[in-house]
């Protein structure tokens, strides 16, 4: 591919930088928590919960999760979950206030837990980590099968703001096509069961690009989805990756892909746009009328992250760090053993050093990847310099590609409608050759 020719728009879904299949094993003595921690800032933390359990496992899913849980492994992992909680919790100290802003509950599906697990669950977070799971907004992820009455009953009375749930699609020839087999009639009666909860944010997740996906059927799943009036709905491009249930496609056929999902892509947006939803993201819709969630002032471009689990990562400005990760289920199983018979857990065994120069890459990426961009002079106050400066090649073919929007107010680095549409075609050009080097180093297991 020549500089001047446009990257191919699904080449990576970029929501952390740098990526994880950059972490490699930490030298020995790996560092401890405590030095990690201890000149960070503490006053705006993310919790993130990890529980690698599902009862299927889709034929796209590359995420570090497991099918099914024997032996109380459930009761293990979440044993090992409180552990570790402990352990963080010390290595942050009392020396300077340690508060939570935000909180999520991901996976896998957490809901896969029972009720009782999930009162567990949410009692590491509040009595072990000291977050306030009532005043800040919490997330929780769930699907179909899982969001049962009384899991959700618990997590509304517990404090969750958000539920998110991943449908991918209402038409069932499609979800058994994406390996996701589901019965419209399930769905629908989860999404009512979560909406009786009353819990102020309803998020549905569609899937574009499954085999034999037209816009006609397109348009039939996202009118399903907009029937419950949800407050969020992220839509994302199928992948096809390796180790998966899917497996891989041919060259010629994702050529064809790509334009197919662009396709989709663009009707979907302006189907939502048309409908009162705003875009936050490539991925992310909000309903213009919805009401805010409350008090956030979490930056994931400049705060620290807590992450609890073995597929969760944590990031401290220099550091960010997790334990080894797999897409294969024999890995996977093996990985989520160990971490249930590990006893401590004050070290960082696996991550990846941040300098100063990859701090500049995330902080732009991550913000431009938002749709409301990055305003230039809090970059300029944090780093000391443009970035036009510091990105000059990679901004200049931004703009050449018409990435950039040119009717951005001044100040005000945004991507166009069409940089937007390129998300994961843009984000990987703004990795350092060394992320680049290690993630194509990384032999996928």
């Amino acid at each position: 591919m020549s500089d001047s020719a446009a990257p191919r728009p699904y080449r990576s879904y970029v929501y952390a930088y740098p990526h994880k299949t950059a972490y490699r094993p930490l030298p020995d003595p790996a560092p401890s928590l405590a030095a990690l921690w201890r000149d960070e800032p503490k006053d705006a933390l993310s919790l993130y919960a990890h529980i690698p359990f599902c009862e299927v496992r889709c034929g796209f899913c590359n995420l570090f999760t497991r099918i099914g849980a024997p032996d109380e492994l459930t009761t293990r992992y979440l044993d090992a979950l409180d552990r570790q909680a402990a352990a963080v919790r010390e290595a942050l100290g009392d020396r300077d206030p340690v508060r939570f802003a935000t909180a999520a509950f991901g996976g896998g599906t957490p809901t896969f837990l029972t009720a009782g697990e999930l009162e567990r669950l949410c009692d590491i977070a509040e009595k072990r980590m000291g977050v306030d799971l009532r005043a800040v907004p919490l997330s929780v992820e769930t699907s179909p099968a899982t969001a049962t009455a009384d899991r959700l009953a618990l997590l509304a009375e517990r404090g969750a703001t958000r539920l998110s749930i991943g449908v991918q699609s209402f038409v069932e020839a499609e979800a058994r096509a994406a390996v996701r087999p589901q019965r419209r009639a399930d769905v629908e009666s989860a999404l009512g069961r979560i909406r009786d909860t009353g819990v102020p944010v309803l998020n549905i997740d569609l899937i574009y690009g499954i085999d034999g996906q037209t816009e006609e059927s397109w348009h039939s799943s996202l009118d399903a989805a907009l029937a419950w009036r949800p407050e969020e709905l992220y839509l994302y491009p199928l992948y096809v990756r390796p180790l998966t249930g899917l497996g891989r496609i041919s060259p010629a056929a994702d050529r064809e892909w790509d334009e197919q999902r662009l396709r989709l892509y663009r009707y979907g947006r302006d189907h939502l746009r048309a409908q009162g939803y705003e875009q936050v993201s490539m991925r992310m819709f909000r309903r213009t009328d919805a009401a805010p969630l409350g008090p956030d002032d979490y930056a994931c471009q400049t705060d620290g992250m807590i992450g609890l689990g073995c597929g969760a990562r944590s990031y401290t400005s220099a550091l960010h760090y997790s334990f080894d990760y797999a897409v294969d289920m024999r890995e996977i199983r093996t990985i989520i053993d160990a971490y249930t018979e590990t006893a401590d857990f004050s070290r960082a065994e696996v991550g990846r050093w941040v300098d100063a120069g990859e701090a500049r890459r995330r902080h732009l990426l991550q913000s431009l990847l938002q749709a409301e961009g990055m305003p230039v002079a809090g970059y300029e106050e944090r780093f000391g310099a443009s970035p036009f400066t510091d990105f000059p090649a990679e901004l200049a073919r931004f703009e050449a590609l018409g990435w950039l929007d040119e009717e951005a107010p001044a100040g005000l680095l945004r991507l166009s409608p069409e940089g937007l549409a390129h998300s994961d075609g843009l984000g990987p050009e703004l990795f350092s050759p060394s992320v680049r080097a290690a993630m194509a180093a990384y032999e996928p297991k």
